[in-house]
């Protein structure tokens, strides 16, 4: 994607089912489990680079042990940086305990902190607001009574907040802030103590409350806990909860919307948002990874016995399609067949663009994250001629020189755009900023035929069109092509998205821009207040107002007008956008159908209620997100 965009998070969760001795012996390290969470995350920094928390409970602790533990930070290298201070305390316990005290468990659990069973590790890219130690998970919600502790982390967004914010008033308290993640800890530490109090008035008259609380501990009902907590969340979500006694979580929104993988075996319980991360740290095969399902829970016990449970019903799957498009690492081997699909699809409309002419014809990708389309789309070109070459053989006795040529010719294919230097942050003037633009981008030259050649190149989406109109084209039309086309492997990103990518102001889509200057030139400026009027009378409908504004135009006009917005007065090439259908995108990748952005059908109702506010917003000049 050139254009850059914060999406997602990252989570990673591991809970280690025997003693910790059992791993110092097995494995001749008290770092078993942290090294493990250590490659977990750092496989998974695509999701998160603003920073990074780590938590960690100790399982039947003597009181006065600290059994609670949790690094945050955004520095730099976050995730380096935690487990470097994590490592300090393992270092620490020669000092403390002698030579011996690394290969005790039992010390190290009563004298060391991180030394526990369950651990969780997240990776934050901030989609709003500031980026602060305060911002980063996990967060914790403490309390004197073990199993009344909450620790949270998650791959979430709210499209209800101020409704969960009512929710919590109502039942008598007085958060402290209107957060997302404020509000779904809160609600759901309600319940924590809600299930801690009713297990504690069934027993109160048969036990002294010391016993009590040990009873609470091993009867905790989490799956109890999250049915009454989730009940009223909107968005999409894959949250990880450990609680104070051991017990621990990972629950996914109904539609499926956020992803969250899991792996078991008799030494371990592991969570990421990605199979290749759990792969890597575990070397297992894929096979054996599995999918937590939508509206589900991993609930794992204090006794370390786990199931799926259903928290809410689940509705149809509507999966992230960004994630297979670009977000999600492409060493998944169903994620990089996809990706080689999505090019391979684009054939048959760029064999159109370019007239047939292969000859004349160079084939590039950038950036580097478009690589896997790119060898799709090569693959594609290759089967073409493969079908033109059983069609001279069979249907036609060609002559030597045109069959030689024939079998001998390849598509050309050349590394034409490479990012050469990072755009520097203290250039405040927007023209300097401009001039620095253009220059991020080097091109390879005496490839090209100049006034002959089209070049065809491929990203994985385009959402703003900023890099392409003020860098990429202008470096490619240095290289003097007759012809540039732009192929984007994604459809066009029509509306805003509210669960989890920033990507929520209309006004900043090159397909919005698009839509709004044809309805300029074609006079039906009338169509954006009918739209506004109905938005504004309507603030909690269930329908998207704002496919009106797109229904009067061919999926054809608007590529064409995005080509023309990106090409600026000194692009001599003619230009041209190509985008991914939505149908053909389906066919790529058919189990993951959450393509909101691109359709503008939300699975939620809180969805289609964001995308109104944010027309409202636009039509009033307010930058704000709309949830």
């Amino acid at each position: 994607m050139s254009d850059a965009i914060k999406h997602e998070c990252g989570i990673a969760m591991i809970r280690l089912r025997k003693p910790v001795q059992y791993y110092i012996d097995k494995y001749g390290t008290p770092n078993f489990a942290a090294s493990r969470l250590y490659v977990l995350m750092q496989k998974q920094l695509n999701r998160g680079q603003d920073g990074a928390g780590v938590a960690n409970v100790k399982i039947n602790t003597k009181p006065g042990t600290r059994y609670i533990s949790r690094y945050r930070s955004i520095e730099p290298s976050a995730v380096n940086y935690i487990f470097d201070k994590i490592n300090k305390k393992y270092r620490k316990a020669k000092k403390l305990g002698g030579h011996d005290a690394l290969s005790d468990g039992e010390w190290l659990k009563e004298n060391i902190a991180f030394s526990g069973e369950v651990w969780l590790g997240h990776l934050r890219y901030g989609t709003h607001g500031q980026n602060s130690i305060e911002t980063c998970h996990p967060f914790l919600k403490q309390n004197n009574w073990r199993s009344r502790n909450l620790v949270m982390a998650g791959n979430f967004n709210m499209t209800n907040v101020e409704e969960l914010f009512g929710k919590l008033v109502e039942l008598g308290q007085h958060p402290k802030e209107k957060t997302d993640t404020v509000t779904v800890m809160e609600k759901i530490g309600h319940f924590l103590d809600e299930e801690n109090q009713r297990i504690f008035e069934k027993y109160k008259h048969q036990y002294e409350n010391e016993e009590i609380t040990h009873l609470i501990e091993d009867e905790l009902n989490v799956a109890r806990i999250l049915r009454r907590s989730c009940r009223d969340f909107d968005g999409g979500y894959a949250m990880a909860g450990l609680i104070g006694n051991g017990s621990s979580f990972v629950v996914r929104d109904p539609s499926g919307i956020r992803p969250a993988f899991y792996y078991a075996d008799d030494e371990v319980i592991v969570v990421a948002s990605e199979k290749p991360a759990i792969k890597s740290a575990f070397n297992i095969d894929f096979k054996a990874i599995k999918e937590i399902q939508p509206g589900h829970a991993l609930v794992i016990n204090k006794d370390g016995s786990y199931a799926e449970s259903e928290i809410m019903p689940a509705r149809e799957k509507k999966s992230c399609s960004f994630e297979r498009i670009y977000f999600s690492r492409g060493t998944d081997p169903d994620i990089y067949q996809e990706r080689k699909n999505l090019g391979k699809a684009l054939i048959p409309s760029i064999l159109k663009a370019i007239d047939f002419d292969l000859k004349n014809t160079v084939f590039s990708y950038i950036p580097n994250t478009a690589e896997t389309a790119f060898l799709g789309m090569i693959e594609g070109l290759e089967d073409y001629l493969s079908s033109k070459r059983r069609e001279v053989f069979v249907d036609a006795k060609p002559h030597v020189g045109d069959l030689e040529e024939l079998l001998n010719f390849r598509p050309r294919v050349e590394k034409l755009v490479s990012k050469d230097v990072k755009l520097r942050t203290f250039i405040t003037s927007d023209d300097e900023r401009d001039t620095m633009v253009s220059s991020v981008y080097d091109t390879t030259y005496e490839v090209i035929k100049p006034g002959v050649d089209t070049v065809v190149v491929i990203d994985d989406s385009i959402v703003r069109g900023t890099t392409l109109e003020k860098s990429i084209l202008t470096t490619l039309d240095k290289l003097n092509p007759k012809r540039i086309i732009i192929v984007s492997s994604a459809p066009q990103i029509r509306f805003p998205d509210c669960y989890g990518i920033d990507m929520s102001k209309m006004k900043e889509f090159i397909a919005f821009r698009a839509a709004l200057q044809l309805l300029k030139e074609r006079k039906m400026d009338n169509v954006l207040e009918e739209v506004y009027e109905l938005c504004q009378a309507n603030p909690a409908a269930s329908e998207n107002y704002v496919k009106r504004i797109y229904d009067h135009f061919t999926y054809e006009e608007l590529s064409a007008k995005v080509g023309e917005i990106v090409t600026t007065p000194e692009i001599k090439a003619e230009v041209q956008v190509i985008f991914q259908t939505v149908e053909c995108l389906h066919r790529c990748i058919p189990n993951h159908l959450g393509d909101w952005y691109f359709t503008g059908d939300y699975p939620t109702t809180g969805g289609t209620r964001v995308v109104n506010k944010s027309f409202v917003n636009f039509m009033e000049g307010k930058t704000i997100r709309a949830y």
